[in-house]
């Protein structure tokens, strides 16, 4: 299957410049069964399965090489071949990632030695920046900022860990003069999104585009007629497709983990480029805004011992 033979259109051109490692991720709750057993055998092993022909991937993962067919083109390609000349090349792009945290794999096993847990995690959180980084929609990103710009308010939404980026954009907006709310409590979201005025903007924080308490924030703030925003890892899921928005991160997280962890770095991501971008755009505003909130906190520091 020699890779000099294989033709591509612009389409699968276009998802070469992606990593389909970062595309299967996201694919895979929506895709059928079958297709999701193709989906992780070719995220367990990319290098592996890209040298396999349409058979021994139809045999392996126990289904048809019509379904096989199905699979590639429900994540971007015409063609097996297309497929896995872009599974070779993510391969060897992991590898080469791999090799500079010092890993053989991103899974953390409770048999890892402090060091591995360190590199492990390095390369996991890296990677979901550099990923969300590479996947974002730069047109998105300007409508929204222009949106929240616009805006006579900005309510931001999140639960639990994505809680945290909610509050962190909140605070962010609110020191460079901007009026904005981050809502955690889940009644407190709906009772203001339910008074938010057209040309206000909602954006909801949730990982999974699944979270009911996102999904009805957001369904209650465009009822108001709010511009709404999701922030998902997921771009087909109901999160996404109920926003006028969507800006997608890409986290992979590990099998051993507590709570989230690099899609909490990949949703601080779009936090920051969220913030810069409103920023940038009113740099006089932003300097002036965030001096008067410096001196509003200054005189709550204590002064530093002599000699410590």
């Amino acid at each position: 299957m020699g890779a000099a033979t294989v033709n591509l259109d612009d389409d699968e051109e276009a998802v070469l410049t992606e990593d389909i490692l970062v595309r299967l991720r996201q694919a895979l709750p929506m895709l059928r069964r079958s297709e999701q057993l193709l989906a992780q055998a070719a995220l367990a092993s990319p290098a592996e399965v890209a040298n396999l022909s349409i058979t021994e991937l139809a045999a392996r993962c126990g289904t048809s090489t019509a379904t096989v067919a199905r699979f590639c083109r429900s994540v971007g390609f015409d063609g097996y071949k297309g497929f896995c000349l872009a599974l070779a090349r993510a391969a060897v792009d992991e590898t080469g990632r791999r090799y500079q945290f010092g890993v053989s794999e991103g899974d953390i096993d409770p048999t890892d030695s402090t060091r591995d847990v360190v590199r492990k995690l390095a390369f996991q959180e890296a990677r979901a920046v550099e990923e969300t980084a590479e996947l974002l929609d730069l047109d998105e990103v300007d409508r929204v900022v222009t949106a929240i710009i616009d805006a006579p308010i900005t309510d931001v939404y999140g639960s639990a860990s994505s809680g945290l980026a909610a509050q962190d954009l909140g605070q962010k907006l609110r020191r460079i003069g901007y009026i904005a709310n981050a809502w955690t409590d889940a009644h407190l979201a709906l009772t203001s999104a339910a008074v938010l005025r057209p040309g206000s903007v909602a954006i909801a924080f949730s990982h999974s585009g699944e979270t009911e308490e996102a999904l009805s924030a957001i369904e209650t703030a465009h009822r108001a007629g709010a511009f709404t925003v999701a922030v998902t890892n997921f771009p087909n899921s109901p999160l996404a497709q109920m926003a006028d928005a969507v800006l997608t991160t890409a986290s992979r997280e590990t099998r051993f983990r507590y709570g989230a962890m690099s899609s909490r770095m990949a949703q601080l991501m779009i936090v920051d480029v969220i913030f810069m971008g409103v920023a940038q755009r009113n740099p006089d505003q932003v300097a002036d805004a965030l001096a008067a909130s410096l001196a509003a906190v200054e005189g709550r520091r204590r002064p530093r011992r002599g000699g410590s």
